[in-house]
Order: structure tokens, then sequence, then C-alpha cells
């Protein structure tokens, strides 16, 4: 087993899903612990997953399974559950109970498959981060993201973020608008800051502009979490209007290519948000040592930064999510801030 029991990860799941907004995805997946618990249908959708890495999270698989037949129209019952579709909160567990039982052939294929979130909350800390790097080389970005999902976070600059009383960077006028304050010691938001290149890689990447793909990035937003559900729908929006590259392959190949020499005249930037988890260790080595390797190849012409957002265990079924930076030349490591694990708010150090 990889793990705790898969009965504890649900258990787990359902206390960060409380603790972070979500009720509804806490009450689903605290049913779904009992029932699993008690050899209940549960039981016969998840008992295969019990030895998938923790990292691969079943706990949202089955979730965003869920919210997938509800958005597809597949559970009435269950939707009248779902403020994502106009429902309200209540009892949601005997309906997706039901819903289980129903469809478990369905929701086998479903929770197969692996997670894809693609929250622009986290753009804001990818935006901060950026400015620092900005200020400190005068160059240009070349922004390189791994585990881009659908590219939206690498659309960063056309999104409205309020960072302050009548500041907004990025785009007032885009229909994406990130209200929460940015607090603490804020970066330095009148740096100049250029997007010369941008592109990203994902295993498996999403089109913005298929509907199959749309629907399977919406349904992994926890479905009481209606601004998010709202906000996500504009950001792909967006990305129809501005597309960007996401090429289908594994960060360790996408990286060996991008950083295989110094471009002079650019600072480069790698940049990833909740995907380390989702790596496998010999993966995660790999990328560790291209990013080491072309650190020691950068200058002051040529800069490299790595910059994370990447939860941090802060205690018993606790995470932080944590902004830091890596530049290159030199190595530095810098931990400029903390966020939620979908983005806002964040309080830079």
């Amino acid at each position: 087993m990889s793990g705790p029991p898969l009965v504890e990860r649900l258990r787990a799941q359902a206390r960060h899903c409380q603790r972070a907004g979500s009720p509804l995805t806490a009450a689903i997946l605290s049913g779904a612990a009992d029932d699993m618990a008690a050899g209940g249908p549960t039981a016969a959708l998840l008992d295969p997953l019990e030895d998938d890495p923790p990292g691969t999270v079943p706990a949202l698989r089955l979730a965003g399974a869920l919210h997938r037949l509800v958005l597809e129209r597949r559970a009435p019952a269950l939707a009248v559950h779902y403020p994502s579709v106009g429902g309200s909160l209540g009892d949601v567990w005997p309906p997706a109970r039901a819903v289980i039982e129903e469809q478990l052939d369905t929701l086998r294929e479903l929770v197969s498959r692996p997670v894809q979130t693609n929250e622009v909350g986290r753009s804001s800390a990818l935006l901060g981060g950026l400015l620092h790097v900005a200020r400190e080389t005068g160059l240009p970005v070349r922004l390189l993201e791994i585990g881009a999902s659908g590219g939206l976070n690498l659309l960063f600059d056309r999104y409205g973020h309020e960072v302050a009383d009548a500041v907004v960077l990025g785009d007032p006028s885009s229909p994406v608008r990130l209200r929460e304050r940015w607090q603490g010691t804020l970066p330095p938001y009148h740096s100049r800051l250029e997007t010369a290149e941008r592109a990203g890689c994902d295993p498996c990447p999403l089109d913005p502009a298929s509907t199959e793909d749309r629907l399977t990035l919406t349904s992994y937003v926890w479905a009481d979490q209606v601004e998010r559900f709202e906000r996500l729908r504009a950001a792909l929006q967006v990305a129809a209007a501005s597309p960007v590259r996401v090429e289908p392959l594994p960060a360790s190949a996408f990286l060996q290519r991008e950083l295989a020499r110094p471009r002079a005249g650019l600072a480069t930037v790698v940049w990833h948000s909740v995907v380390r988890q989702y790596l496998e260790p010999a993966e995660r080595e790999r990328v560790s040592t291209l990013l080491a390797g072309a650190g020691g190849r950068a200058s002051p012409q040529a800069p490299l930064a790595h910059l994370s957002m990447e939860p941090e265990r802060a205690g018993a079924g606790s995470f932080d999510f944590r902004v830091s930076l890596t530049s290159w030349p030199g190595g530095r490591t810098r931990l400029l801030g903390e966020c939620e694990g979908h983005g806002p708010p964040l309080v830079w150090r």
C-alpha cells in the first residue's frame, strides 16, 4: 500500500475541504469514507484505487467524477444540492450514494482519470513572483510552465488583479477579476513586467477550446465555490481569444529542450503550481537536476528563475501553500509568501 488506507485519505481530504470552504465536497467525501468502510457501493468503486499513490488524490477524482455527472445532467437528484448548477446545499450524501450505486460502471471509468485542475486564482502567485524577477533582472520574461493543464495561468496578464486600493494589475477590462487584495509586504508592483514568450507542457494537456476538456476542468472545481466556478468560465473565454502553446510532454523532456542553452536578453522563469505531488519521484529528481544544470549556465545576461506555489505539510493533515523563488546565477532561494490552495488571499513577506 502507498500511504495511509484510502478510507483515511478520504476522511483527511474531507477535513481539508471543510477548512477550505467546501462543505459540500467535505460531506460527499466523509459519506464516501463511511460507506467504503461499511462495504457499500463506494467500496466497489474505490477498492481498486487502494494502492494508488496519495499524490494522485483519489478523493478528488471521486468528487470530480460526481460533479461531471451533475454538469452533464446525468444525476438530477444530486444536482439539487449543487450550487454550480443552481442547486442549494442540503443532505447531499444519500443522493450521491445512489448515483454511485446506479452508475457504478460509468464512475469506474471516470475515477480512473487523473485530476486536472487549472485554477486561475494561482496566477496571482505567479504574478507576484514575476514582479520580483522583473525588478531584479530588468529583462523581459520568458515563461515556461510545467503541469500547465489548459495553459490558463500562462495568461496571467490577461486577468485583472486587484492587488491594492485603486491598483489593478494585468488587464483591468478582463472578465476575470481576482478581487482579494494582496497582504503583507507587497511585491514591487510598479516594476515594468514584459512577457516576451510563454509556453507550457503537460503529460495530458487540455484544450480550452474543446467542449470535452472544458467540462473536465469545470468538474474539478468544488461545486459549492461558485466564485471559482465563474472565474474558470471567464478564463476559458479569455483563453479562446488568446491561445497558448501547451505541449503533450513530461516536465523533464520539456525542460531538457527549453533549457538546453541560455537565452541572452531574457529572464527565463520555470513555473509550476500544485504539480510536484503528481510527479513520480524519479521525474521530480530529473526536473531538479535539469534546473540545477541550467542554473549553472545562467548569467546576468541570461538569468534563470524557478518559481513555485506548492503545499508544504504544516501539521497532521494540514498544509501551507508557499510561493518560493530560486534565482540564478547564484541559486538563492527565497520564500516570497503564502496563500490558499486555490490562490487568494496571498500574504507576501
